[in-house]
C-alpha cells in the first residue's frame, strides 16, 4: 500500500486538522495559474459538446424538436411525460459519466500548476484511459444515478426542495471522489465511501470552503455571462487544494 493510501486510512480512523485560510489561499494562488487556460478549455469543450448534441437531435428528430426541448416551459416536471423524463434522466446521467474524465483532467492541471509543470490539452483528456476511465465512469454513475433517482422521486411527490437539498448534500460529501481515484488510486466505491468518511471529519470547514467557492465562481455571471467559464476553474483548484491539504502527495507514489 502506498503512502497516500496509508494516509487515507489514518484520516478515516483519526481525523485531521484543516485551516480554512490555508486551503483558500492555496486554491486561489493555484487558480490564478490555470484560470485562462482551463477556462478556455471549458468554453471550447462546452461549445463542441452542445454542437454535437444539437446536431444529433436535428439529424434524428428535426430542428422543431430541438426548439421545443430548449423551451424552459417544456422542461417543467408537471409538463413532461414520465417516459420522456426517464429518457432525459438516463441521457443526462450517461452524459455525466462520459465526460467525468474531463473534470479529472482539470484537477490534474491544478496539480501540475502547483509544481510549475507545463500542462497541455493532453492533460485534460489523459484520464480517458485505463484504469481511470472505468473507475470515474462507475463513480459518476453511482453518484448521479442515486441522487437523480431520489430527486426525481421527491419532485413527483411534490417536495422539490427536499430533493434539491439531498442532491446538494450528496454532491458535497462526494467532493473528494475524483481526487481519491486519480491521486489515491482508489476504486470507485472505495473513493465514494472514503470521501464521505473524510468530509464527515471536518464538515463545517469544508462546507464553508465550498460556499465561498460557489459564490466566487458565480461572479462570472456579472457583466458578461461568458465569464463563468473562467471562474469555474476555481472549483477544480479548490478540489485539488482540499485534497492536497488533507491527504497530501508523495510524488514517488503518484505515477499517472
Amino acid at each position: 500500500m502506498n503512502s497516500q493510501k496509508n494516509r487515507i486510512e489514518e484520516i478515516k480512523a483519526h481525523g485531521y486538522q484543516l485551516d480554512f485560510a490555508n486551503v483558500f489561499n492555496l486554491a486561489f494562488e493555484n487558480y490564478k495559474k490555470i484560470a485562462l487556460y482551463a477556462g478556455s478549455m471549458i468554453l471550447v469543450f462546452s461549445v463542441i459538446i452542445f454542437a454535437i448534441i444539437a446536431s444529433a437531435i436535428i439529424f434524428f428528430f428535426g430542428i422543431a424538436t430541438l426548439t421545443t426541448m430548449l423551451n424552459p416551459e417544456n422542461l417543467k416536471t408537471e409538463t413532461v411525460s414520465e417516459n420522456f423524463m426517464l429518457i432525459y434522466m438516463a441521457g443526462a446521467i450517461l452524459f455525466s459519466c462520459l465526460i467525468s474524465p474531463f473534470p479529472a483532467g482539470l484537477i490534474k492541471m491544478a496539480y501540475c500548476a502547483e509544481r510549475d509543470e507545463e500542462f497541455h490539452i493532453s492533460n485534460i483528456f489523459e484520464y480517458y484511459k485505463a484504469p481511470y476511465f472505468k473507475e470515474l465512469f462507475i463513480a459518476t454513475l453511482l453518484i448521479s444515478g442515486f441522487s437523480s433517482g431520489i430527486a426525481a422521486a421527491l419532485d413527483y411527490s411534490g417536495i422539490q426542495l427536499v430533493g434539491s437539498l439531498i442532491t446538494l448534500s450528496i454532491s458535497f460529501f462526494t467532493i473528494l471522489t475524483i481526487p481519491l481515484i486519480i491521486f489515491g488510486n482508489l476504486k470507485a466505491v472505495d473513493a465514494i465511501t472514503s470521501s464521505f468518511a473524510i468530509v464527515l471529519k471536518q464538515p463545517l470547514v469544508l462546507l464553508g470552503l465550498m460556499i465561498v467557492t460557489t459564490i466566487a465562481s458565480l461572479v462570472g455571471f456579472i457583466g458578461c455571462c461568458i465569464g463563468i467559464f473562467f471562474t469555474l476553474p476555481f472549483f477544480y483548484s479548490m478540489y485539488y487544494a482540499i485534497y492536497s491539504e488533507i491527504v497530501g502527495f508523495d510524488d514517488a507514489d503518484f505515477n499517472t
